[in-house]
Formats: C-alpha cells, structure tokens, sequence
C-alpha cells in the first residue's frame, strides 16, 4: 500500500497536497484497491464551491458508486480532464496521474485536522 508522507489524508480516503495557496486532491491507494476497477469519475466544474465534508463528485467502479468527500473548503481552479477518457489512471497511480481536482483553500487550517500518513495508515490497519 502506497501512503506518501508528505500528504494529508480524510476518514474518506482522500488525500490533499498543499502547494502554496492551493490543494490538490484525489483519493488514495487504499481507495482505489478497495473500489476494484474504475470506469467513471465524476468531478465538479472549474468556478465551484466545495464545502469539507460534503461530496463533489464520485467514483464509478465495476462494483460501486462512490461519493468523493471533500476533505477542505474552497474554490475549484483545476480539474483533471485525463480522467474523463482515462478513469484507470485511478487504479495506476492514484497520487500522480489521478489527481481529481485543485482548489484556492478558503481555510488553509482546515488541512491540519486531516491525517498525517502514519495516522491514516493506523486507520486503515485497523479496519
């Protein structure tokens, strides 16, 4: 299982990267294992609001839908175009090719209260 330690992580098995006055999200590699194979993502426009906590898109694997969460507040700047023609990218490499979406933050310090990547793995571990 691939945890990079520079990220943060959500309950919801998502991951953020913050770089500079931006996040980027997507979801992790434990996600995506437990999805199966993807075959749709579903992301919200570039202009939108998300709010943490709430979905902004979703997931279709061979098995399930699956809402994403999002794990801070803000403003969506860039989505990844990839995933709509490519959706597999998902199960390939969930933290570089796969990144869902970037948002400006609206509360920067909402990114303290995610996981650290020892955290998350504990949480994973324990289920």
């Amino acid at each position: 299982m691939n945890t990079p330690k520079e990220l943060r992580y959500s309950e919801e098995h998502e991951w953020v990267k913050v770089e500079g006055n931006k996040i980027r999200i997507g979801i992790t590699d434990f996600a995506q294992s437990e999805l199966g194979d993807i075959v749709f993502v579903e992301l919200p426009e570039v202009g939108d609001e998300i709010t943490i906590n709430e979905p902004f898109g979703s997931v279709e694997s061979v098995k399930t839908v699956s809402e994403l969460y999002a794990p801070v507040s803000g403003k969506v700047v860039e989505i990844n175009g990839d995933l709509e023609d490519s959706p597999e990218f998902v199960n390939e490499s969930p933290y570089e090719k796969a990144w869902m979406i970037v948002i400006e933050s609206s509360n920067p310090s909402e990114v303290e209260n995610l996981m650290t990547a020892e955290q998350y793995e504990e949480m994973i571990n324990e289920d």
